[in-house]
């Protein structure tokens, strides 16, 4: 039987090394790492149980089949509660076995890939690869380890594009969580009439078009890492709803009748200033206490502009891993000037268009944005010398004003209202002018 078997193997284009008994087996195995083992469980001087508990104690993603007769078959059961995968009674058909085998090397490299996945995970997202060597960005490192582990609800803040879900996602995998689902929803993305569903999941026929039971994503991520972004946009019913959940780890379906645990982190973020939104009446104070356990506070990009030479070659590597990364020193000048509204994406946005229109010429002027120019020659301070060609003047003021605006609000930390008082101009003037330049009530120039 062992010489069929190691002949039937080779066929299948399986490596075969045969052994005669147990004792054989052991030695063989300290000398060498198997993917498969076949064994049979009667066998003189060492039987299948001692095989497979050598097997397990020395290589336990090695996967072990046991061979039987079918008086046996308890004991063969006995052996998969120790860790066999399955067992084959004797006599067995040749396609019983090929069946097998294949099944339980297809099992071990899926158990390994997916081994492969958490561990890259849990290094992309670990807290030291948040790219950054400024002051603020190591005080954000330090935070994210201090807390990772904590079970306390986490609130991010920040301007748009900052980072915030990759700060929520190195918190969770850093966590003893970091092997349990990590489930982020934005508040603002989703319906009114839908969110409660979403969140809490419903019964089915709880409302039209309700045809089946839905788990909600607090079910979802049971055991691990909520993260509710745009928490600010939350509506006030479900701010009510949100805050009994955190008081009593309870959730209820929409159209159910009991109530169910759950056991969930929650970390939230936001670009507005949750505080004002407090002292205006548009978000509960006792919720923002629940969320405000531990804050961390994400600093703008022109905040830590020696940080923008790391997070260009990072991108770089990302979307031109093949390409050396060269930045010509006007296009460098050019970045470190600009104020980045839109912060890292707006970076990343930048650089992932240089690499489709340098076509190897690493990173020149001449692939950046035209209005990335025109506000990093304003930005630079001074008069601009009179092009001979003339220049387009409502540009060139329109630029001044935009560099202006985002100037008092970083002086002012994003608060609108300050940077108007500033400005010596109201705050509905500052909306309007902010607005002609893209950013409205739900985009992030420098805060709310």
């Amino acid at each position: 039987m062992r010489e069929f078997l190691s002949i039937m193997l080779h066929r299948e284009g399986y490596r075969v090394d045969a052994v005669q008994d147990g004792s054989q087996a052991v030695e063989r195995l300290k000398q060498k790492t198997y993917d498969l083992v076949i064994t049979d469980i009667q066998m003189p001087r060492l039987d299948g149980f001692g095989v497979l508990a050598h097997v397990l104690e020395r290589s336990p993603e090695t996967v072990v089949i046991m061979i039987t007769a079918f008086s046996t078959t308890e004991q063969a059961v006995e052996a998969m509660k120790l860790g066999a995968y399955d067992y084959i009674t004797k006599p067995f058909r040749n396609d019983e076995i090929r069946l097998i085998v294949k099944n339980a090397l297809e099992r071990k490299e899926l158990r390994h890939e997916n081994l492969q996945l958490k561990k890259e995970l849990g290094q992309r997202y670990a807290f030291g690869n948040l790219i950054g060597k400024s002051k603020p960005m190591r005080e954000v490192y330090e935070l994210v380890e201090k807390v990772a582990d904590s079970r306390v609800n986490v609130l991010i803040t920040g301007e748009s594009g900052t980072g915030k879900e990759m700060v929520a996602r190195a918190i969770h995998y850093n966590s003893e969580r970091g092997d349990q689902p990590f489930v982020p929803i934005n508040c603002g993305a989703i319906p009114e009439n839908l969110l409660e569903s979403e969140l809490f999941g419903h019964e089915k026929g709880s409302f039209t078009g309700a045809i089946q039971r839905k788990e909600g994503l607090f079910e979802v991520a049971d055991g691990g890492t909520l993260f509710l972004d745009e928490i600010g946009e939350l509506p006030a019913m479900m701010q009510v709803k949100l805050l009994r959940v955190l008081q009593d780890r309870e959730i209820r379906r929409v159209g159910g009748t009991k109530n169910q645990q759950v056991d969930v982190r929650i970390v939230a973020a936001t670009n507005k200033d949750l505080e004002s939104e407090v002292a205006e009446g548009n978000f509960r104070e006792d919720l923002f206490y629940r969320l405000n356990v531990i804050r961390i506070d994400l600093p703008p990009l022109r905040r830590r502009r020696e940080d923008i030479p790391l997070l260009i070659e990072h991108f770089f590597e990302k979307y031109s891993p093949s390409e050396k990364v060269d930045i010509a020193e006007d296009a460098m000048r050019t970045l470190l000037d600009y104020q980045w509204p839109g912060n890292i994406r707006e970076l990343e946005n930048v650089v992932e268009r240089c690499t489709v229109l340098s076509q190897g010429r690493g990173l020149t002027s001449d692939c950046l944005p035209p209005q990335m120019l025109r506000t990093g020659t304003v930005g630079s301070g001074g008069l601009l010398e009179l092009p001979e060609n003339g220049l387009d003047l409502d540009d060139y003021l329109a630029g001044i004003e935009k560099d202006i605006l985002l100037k008092a609000l970083e002086r002012t930390g994003g608060v609108r209202k300050k940077a108007a008082e500033l400005l010596n101009i109201s705050f509905r003037s500052i909306r309007y002018r902010l607005a002609k330049f893209g950013f409205g009530e739900d985009d992030d120039a420098g805060g709310s």
